[in-house]
């Protein structure tokens, strides 16, 4: 007899193991019925329930009691209960929610994609573009900070962050001498180091990779060149302190930069050294895979990935294609 339970999220019902949280479950049926999320990281334990961009509407609690919870619910911090249904982007209660979240979110980041070295990977683009409102209602002074170098290789612009706390748990978990976190409470939290103590240890690059938008960069890539202009490879090495699996990303024969490979939720598979990301860029250095699959939807794809890869999950049913008909057209080449 079979210990999973069931779930119906947006009409699709799915199998998954107990206690894992309405967002996994989402990600297993994969395609648009997966919520967005901005501070949930999967390898970093703890993480989630910060941003509420993941807001879902619990339409049937469970097969035990079928009342729905009062409340739209943070998906990546409520489990599934058996018999549970959930609504996502069927839900319009849920969309509206989520418009709201991404305006709370945009109140203090700054207008600066065409400068940031983040456009093309942020998160924060991507939702702004399918939640976000043309105006903002907000007529208050914005939070503005200085940038700072913390380290040789890292720069935090703050006023970028949306403190989804990624980077404090990254510094945490990976790395035995976190020097930064929050300061303050409330409107006056910030990101940064006391006393401006540099962040200094082997695996300290990995807070670019979990950054979800442009607040901490990599200061030897900034401003070389734009994410879609390069092209994405695949790589490894014999290295003694992480796995070595990493991606490089090419401008014609120069590796401009290296990166943790990431998964289709923008989350790095594994996280590496500082050695691999900032000392090891000549092609030399490293085994070649070959070209990293990119999404068809991700702007970096352009030029170098023509293959139409459908999405089942949507094209296949009904319900979903009407709740989601304009992001579904955006995202279908003709």
């Amino acid at each position: 007899m079979s210990d999973k339970v069931k779930v119906t999220i947006d009409g699709i019902t799915v199998e998954v193991e107990p206690g894992i949280s309405i967002l996994n479950a989402a990600r297993q049926i994969g395609g648009d019925v997966v919520p967005p999320a901005m501070c949930y990281y999967s390898k970093l334990e703890g993480s989630g329930g910060k941003c509420r961009t993941c807001l879902v509407k619990v339409s049937k609690g469970s097969e035990k009691d079928p009342r729905p919870m009062p409340k739209l619910v943070a998906s990546c911090r409520t489990n599934v209960m058996d018999g549970m249904e959930v609504q996502n982007i069927t839900s319009p209660e849920v969309v509206e929610a989520r418009k709201g979240v991404v305006e709370i979110l945009l109140i203090n980041h700054p207008l600066d994609c065409p400068i940031c070295d983040q456009a093309g990977e942020c998160h924060l683009q991507d939702l702004a573009f399918e939640h976000g409102s043309e105006a903002t209602r907000y007529e208050f002074e914005r939070r503005t900070f200085d940038r700072i170098d913390i380290g040789d290789k890292i720069q935090l612009h703050m006023t970028r962050c949306i403190l989804c706390y990624r980077c404090v748990y990254t510094a945490d978990q990976i790395t035995n001498n976190r020097v930064h976190g929050v300061l303050g409470r409330g409107d006056a939290s910030e990101i940064s180091t006391y006393i401006e103590k540099a962040i200094d240890n082997d695996f300290s690059g990995n807070v670019i990779d979990v950054c979800p938008v442009g607040a901490l960069t990599d200061r030897t890539f900034r401003f070389k060149n734009r994410v879609w202009f390069t092209k994405p490879v695949d790589a490894h090495r014999d290295c003694p302190t992480c796995s070595g699996k990493v991606t490089l990303w090419y401008k014609g024969a120069d590796v401009l930069r290296v990166t943790a490979r990431k998964d289709q939720f923008g989350e790095a598979e594994e996280f590496i050294c500082n050695t691999c990301r900032f000392d090891t860029k000549q092609t030399g250095d490293w085994v070649i895979e070959g070209p990293r699959n990119i999404s068809n939807n991700s702007v970096i794809s352009a030029n170098h990935y023509e293959t139409l890869r459908p999405l089942p999950v949507v094209q296949n049913n009904a319900l979903l294609q009407e709740a989601n008909k304009e992001q579904f057209e955006r995202a279908t080449k003709f």
